[in-house]
């Protein structure tokens, strides 16, 4: 059966099936398959779809409602990616670049975003030029903690030298208008990447690199909700970290 709604959603958008399936992070043949066979996706994409298209999800696939009766799905939830190495870098600068108020980093390293998108800094930059208030906390190299961590996940000595490269990379940054960066010494239970009222959030698991651990996009819901449990962690965080002076 066709899913008639979501044929006129994407015709009025101008959407194809790439170009939606570029947004809802599937294939496009899987959005072929929610338009001409009536497949239900599962609830996180079908959240970033309906998102997308400025529809009600529930009037997209009303099988949704029913799933959700049976089984409880935080209004939170956009999406949960098996793997961070599964999720494209262009998910964490996109939603950065979006930022108009808060940009907050907390990580041990995440080198990797340097490393894929060399223009990184000059985007925090931008953001905080146009007023957002960006903070970046990394691992102390020299904490207790950041050497369990490599002895964890048996990299050695490798994530101290990797703070140490997070730090070098984020020092530019130093002294701008708008942009804070300390480093922490705290047990990392995830690495967090939040822009205003979005969170991508890296769950660590233990003997598990961080690339090969769940990522799980969240969307500010209202008080209370995982968002403000993760961004009250951030806080915590944050306020034992130490500030990075200047050479």
């Amino acid at each position: 059966m066709q899913n008639e709604r979501l044929r006129a959603a994407m015709a009025a958008g101008g959407w194809t099936y790439s170009t939606l399936a570029a947004k809802a992070e599937v294939d496009p043949k899987s959005v072929e398959r929610w338009v001409n066979l009536g497949r239900t996706p599962r609830r996180g994409t079908a959240l970033l779809a309906a998102e997308t298209l400025g529809e009600d999800v529930h009037a997209l696939w009303p099988s949704l409602r029913q799933a959700r009766s049976a089984r409880a799905v935080s209004p939170e939830l956009v999406a949960l990616h098996d793997q961070r190495a599964n999720v494209p870098v262009s998910a964490f600068t996109d939603m950065l670049a979006q930022a108009a108020e808060h940009v907050d980093i907390l990580v041990y390293a995440a080198v990797f975003l340097h490393e894929a998108y060399p223009r990184l800094n000059d985007l925090l930059r931008e953001r905080a030029a146009a007023g957002c208030t960006v903070r970046i906390a990394v691992g102390d190299a020299e904490s207790e903690n950041v050497r369990q961590r490599g002895l964890e996940e048996k990299f050695g000595h490798g994530i101290e030298s990797r703070c140490r490269l997070a730090l070098m990379h984020y020092r530019p940054l130093l002294g701008l208008p708008g942009i804070e960066l300390r480093t922490h010494a705290t047990t990392l239970y995830n690495s967090l990447y939040r822009a205003d009222d979005q969170l991508l959030v890296n769950a660590h698991v233990w003997g598990v690199n961080a690339y090969g651990a769940p990522v799980w996009h969240l969307r500010r819901n209202g008080d209370g909700g995982i968002f403000d449990t993760y961004a009250a962690s951030f806080d915590a965080v944050w306020s034992t970290a130490d500030p990075v002076e200047e050479e």
